[in-house]
């Protein structure tokens, strides 16, 4: 065997068991202080896994996507550039954004301001191709914060992102899930996709003040559907 060709092989295969130790930790549903568990598990690595078993579990979807009114194929994805506000009419949301990025034990920073939401930098940027993630508190030492009526949103609600270019991107919601954060499905939420994705998260479910944290997490997946 070639040894140039062996080296490689041994090290994609060391990558790949490190990406999935890495996310068995991050859907833990780790926090840091506070009266406040983080709110979302943070994201594995938004470059191409490696591997055969890690291709085929991100696989993307069907390029003719079906959003709930029946619309039909998403528009094309916009270039990268940062997302300014985050407006969702229906729970009465209009909130500007931090940079979110990993902390120095690789789990996804949270806002520091109850009233923002936070974009996840790492990743693909809303209306960008992937899956652009927007994380955001339920609540702050007992009072509501802007992501407490996530739970609420339902498929065909909007969410509308305007980004430092100029460009809006309107999002379609497809479906909102709640997990167990020892059940976070990491995979399904972070995977490559062939069109422009968001994902808004946050905390749900019984909230333990012994351990500060949620037992699960909200997780709303929505799809691209109209660009300015």
């Amino acid at each position: 065997m070639n040894s140039r060709l062996s080296w490689r092989r041994m090290l994609l295969v060391a990558c790949a068991a490190v990406a999935v130790l890495s996310c068995a930790t991050l859907a833990a549903g780790l926090w840091r202080g506070g009266d406040e568990p983080r709110t979302a598990p943070p994201a594995p690595s938004v470059t191409e896994p490696t591997g055969p078993e890690a291709r085929a579990a991100t696989s993307p979807p069907p390029k003719e996507h079906q959003d709930g009114s029946g619309r039909g194929r998403s528009p094309a994805a916009l270039g990268r550039s940062a997302p300014t506000k985050v407006t969702i009419p229906a729970i009465d949301v209009s909130t500007g954004l931090e940079s979110l990025g990993l902390d120095d034990d690789g789990v996804m920073e949270t806002p520091r301001d109850p009233d923002l939401a936070g974009w996840y930098t790492p990743g693909p940027a809303p209306g960008q191709e992937g899956p652009a993630v927007i994380a955001g508190h339920v609540t702050w030492n007992s009072a509501h914060a802007v992501f407490h009526r996530l739970s609420e949103l339902a498929p065909g609600d909007t969410v509308t992102v305007d980004r430092a270019d100029g460009r809006t991107a309107t999002f379609t919601v497809d479906r909102v899930e709640q997990y167990p954060k020892d059940e976070f499905p990491t995979v399904e939420v972070y995977r490559n996709l062939d069109h422009s994705g968001l994902r808004l998260i946050t905390c749900a479910g019984d909230y333990s003040a012994a351990e500060h944290r949620y037992a699960d997490n909200v997780v709303v997946y929505a799809t691209l559907t109209h660009t300015e």
